[in-house]
């Protein structure tokens, strides 16, 4: 039963395989076009031989050998030429192809949920768009074209010499089962070897990029746990070591035999040959003929070893595509509801509603994160969340851009669904600014520009003005141009907050989340981005997750969460009256100072 089911799936991945072809159906005729001809011109030079023998050198005459000894030279230069345009074709379709898988797998990885890349190692998912990819490029560049060429080179081998002679033909083919043989069982343990390696390359790939990234090299230092670190990395690399010697060991077990076989077959025709010839007196078969026929052969044996070591490579190859295509197939659970196109030009204005929302990040998770969350605002609205962590407040925001859709409840903008909407639009229409801000390793002006593409040098300026940057950029070597690093570590904490802010200002969203957006920045920082965010906020619905409570206080609305609950909502004013939950946590940051001005910077 688990042969018949690898037999399915290999049919199944190798006819994918060859729907990647489809898109370059003039270029590939061109190519067979080039393999038919430069296999009709390989036959030449061996009939040429037996001319030349036959009736040159055994005549003794000089003028035809010479005549058709530059036949011979004129057939296998055009073949040459003939070869170099269908491969360049090749090439191109390969390459063009690899392109086009590339870019579909990072789309589609795009589009997967945020449940998917918090589940999923960074390395995991980098391993299958380069290394993966990356070793299935010669069967996609080469490996169709070769098959053609040397199929075409077999074929029309055996035709010509079945021509000269059936008799050596059969007795010449006969290893050719041996051949298939050795090629089907190396194959079959290719594959298995293979997936076994590119799943280890993959780990290995991941405890790389996690322990060399900047946070990973800032724990192993600060810690001291170096040692520690290179033994789970011995450990990893040891096991893919000991999978690349099987794999290694398994070609040269193929190589070997291949070479024993094509070794001794010319000596078994001779000896036909021979026998045909003197115990049988055989006349039709002349020296030129014999020599003509183990040219022939010759000919032969390179593409057969060649079509048999592309089937074991192929096989094991049809491994990654396994794994390429894993991905591929992979349903992303957010994506656009089928009506989501009649609400494409609808003008987000930014009411929100959460109607009774009930969300588990995982389907066996116990305790809901989010339990009967209810709330609405009006466009415009400034709604604060409060509590401690992990009581559902980033969850909220998460789930009114719908990186997770709800469990049940529904989540609504503008009185539609989000589930309805395009996400395009959604995407538009929010702007995020978070505790942890992602910076490319770019420019300061292109991580500005990625909150608008289009926004000119004199938008950016404004923005990183009114995000209190822009003095600071001026005083760096290359001012906007400047690389901001890894992660933008080369700027402090506070300076990547800010060019998250002038970011936002540039997108210009209708709903803005900040989530403690402020968190690393000083009084002083603070008060000037609170000044900013004043007129950016006006007119949108801004949804704050804050840890410090004198950041909400002229809040239209304080939704106070606990355990996935709102258990108190309010103004700060009627909030400090009521004396319940909101009121001691006031109390507990600021039981010893006076009570502060208004502000609204998160």
């Amino acid at each position: 039963m688990k042969h018949d089911s690898l037999a399915y799936d290999t049919r199944r991945t190798l006819r994918r395989v060859v729907g990647l072809f489809s898109g370059y159906r003039a270029r590939i005729w061109l190519t067979v076009a080039g393999v038919a001809l430069s296999a009709a011109l390989g036959l030449l030079p061996p009939l040429f031989l037996k001319v030349i023998v036959n009736q040159g050198i055994l005549l003794r005459n000089m003028p035809l050998v010479t005549r058709y000894s530059l036949y011979t030279v004129a057939a296998v230069l055009t073949g040459l030429a003939v070869t170099m345009l269908y491969n360049y074709a090749s090439i191109q379709v390969g390459q063009r192809i690899m392109r086009d898988l590339r870019r579909d797998l990072f789309r589609h990885l795009q589009r997967m949920p945020l449940r998917f890349f918090t589940e999923t190692r960074t390395g995991e998912i980098q391993s299958r768009i380069s290394s993966d990819v990356g070793g299935v490029q010669n069967a996609v560049s080469d490996t169709a074209t070769t098959i053609l060429a040397h199929a075409a080179v077999v074929l029309s081998t055996v035709g010509a010499m079945l021509f000269r002679d059936w008799r050596l033909t059969l007795f010449s083919m006969g290893t050719i089962p041996i051949f298939a043989l050795i090629a089907a069982k190396v194959g079959r343990l290719g594959r298995t070897i293979k997936r076994d390696a590119q799943a280890q390359t993959a780990l290995l790939t991941a405890a790389t990029q996690e322990m060399l990234s900047v946070s990973g090299i800032l724990l192993t230092k600060t810690t001291g746990r170096q040692e520690l670190t290179l033994e789970k990395f011995d450990q990893e690399n040891n096991v893919l070591m000991a999978l690349l010697v099987k794999q290694s060991l398994l070609m040269r077990y193929f190589y070997d035999r291949i070479g024993v076989i094509l070794s001794l077959t010319p000596i078994l025709v001779y000896w036909m040959a021979g026998y045909l010839m003197i115990g049988h007196g055989a006349r039709e078969i002349s020296l030129g003929g014999i020599v003509a026929f183990t040219a022939l052969q010759s000919r032969l044996f390179f593409p057969l070893a060649a079509l048999l070591n592309i089937q074991v490579q192929l096989t094991s190859t049809l491994a990654l595509f396994d794994r390429i295509f894993e991905y591929l197939d992979l349903t992303p659970e957010i994506a656009d509801a089928p009506n989501a196109h009649e609400y494409a030009q609808h003008p987000i204005q930014g009411a929100i509603e959460f109607d009774d929302v009930t969300f588990r990040y995982a389907p066996d998770q116990a305790k809901p994160t989010l339990d009967g969350v209810s709330f609405s605002s009006r466009p415009g609205e400034l709604i604060a969340l409060v509590g401690h962590s992990g009581a559902g407040k980033s969850t909220v925001s998460y789930l009114l851009a719908r990186l997770y859709d709800v469990s049940s409840g529904a989540v609504r903008i503008d009185g539609i669904d989000v589930r309805q909407l395009p996400l395009a639009s959604l995407a538009a229409s929010i702007g995020f600014v978070t505790q942890e801000t992602f910076l490319l390793h770019d420019t300061i002006r292109e991580n500005l520009r990625f909150g608008d593409p289009g926004a000119t040098d004199e938008q950016i300026v404004a923005a990183a003005t009114a995000a209190a940057i822009h003095d600071h950029i001026l005083t760096l070597p290359d001012r906007y141009d400047t690389v901001v690093g890894e992660r933008g570590y080369k700027l402090s904490g506070g300076e990547k907050q800010r060019i998250a802010i002038a970011r936002a200002i540039l997108k210009n969203p209708q709903i803005l989340i900040l989530d403690e957006a402020t968190s690393e920045l000083d009084t002083h920082s603070e008060q000037a981005i609170h000044a900013a965010l004043t007129p950016l906020m006006r007119g949108r619905t801004t949804l704050a997750i804050a840890h410090r409570l004198s950041t909400i206080l002229a809040a239209d609305q304080i939704l106070v969460m606990d355990g996935g609950r709102i258990v108190e909502h309010g103004t700060h004013d009627r909030l400090l009256a009521a004396g319940g939950r909101y009121a001691k946590l006031f109390a507990a940051q600021y039981e010893s100072s006076a009570r502060p001005e208004a502000g609204i910077a998160f």
